[in-house]
């Protein structure tokens, strides 16, 4: 064996459990999430460990968690 076996790419994940707790406590709510391509607002639909599915009108968003700067419920 000449060492270089299984030294390829290697998927890295980061999960970040508390982020993803809170929007999963938020589906069915209105929140604003700051992004780094700029903002989002309407209503979560879905929360998974890597990203949050938002939907305002007939326009759906799937927002990767580790590009939101900061999110919060909308007032109602």
């Amino acid at each position: 064996m000449n060492g270089q076996m299984g030294q390829g790419p290697k998927e890295v994940v980061v999960v970040e459990p508390y982020v993803y707790g809170a929007f999963y406590s938020l589906i069915r709510k209105r929140v604003v999430i700051d992004t780094t391509r700029g903002p989002v607002n309407g209503i979560v639909v879905d929360a998974k460990p890597d990203h949050v599915v938002v939907q305002e009108g007939n326009s759906t968003f799937f927002v990767r968690i580790c590009e939101i700067v900061w999110f919060m419920p909308e007032n109602s």
